[in-house]
């Protein structure tokens, strides 16, 4: 909805759910959370790290997850303006360690104030599901 919002790399289309509830996100939010990494660490490392940092009790951490969690909670409404949603599994790697908790928490507590009408059930698998979630989602696509 933001013509300003970032690009996915691949379609240039702009405001897709890979820039605001991935390991992109985490990147884009870290200048905000006031954590620096070295230019040429590749986006990966810098999740990596982050999660590392979360897992030691840096607080600033804990804002990116937030973030996110308020992005997942409007993009599951926004989403819902479309499909007929009931459950969603959550999966991927930024949702590994207490980061994906806290993004569960946030997103749940957005879709109750302010879409009390939706009625979506966040589920977020085991630790291994989450960190293989693209391969999974492949995996249980039906052949065409």
């Amino acid at each position: 909805m933001n013509p300003l919002a970032p690009a996915d790399e691949w379609s240039n289309d702009r405001g897709c759910g890979v820039q605001y509830l991935s390991q992109q996100a985490v990147n884009r939010l870290l200048g905000p959370a006031g954590i620096e990494f070295p230019a040429e660490m590749g986006v990966p490392e810098r999740l990596e790290h982050v999660q590392a940092m979360h897992k030691q009790g840096d607080p600033r951490t804990a804002k990116i997850y937030q973030t996110i969690g308020v992005y997942f909670g409007y993009a599951l409404a926004h989403y819902a303006n479309y499909y007929d949603i009931g459950t969603v599994l959550v999966m991927g790697r930024v949702t590994t360690g207490q980061g994906g908790e806290i993004i569960l928490q946030v997103a749940n507590e957005v879709l109750a104030k302010d879409f009390p009408n939706l009625s979506i059930d966040i589920r977020l698998p085991d630790e291994a599901s989450r960190r293989v979630g693209q391969a999974a989602a492949a995996a249980s696509l039906p052949q065409v």
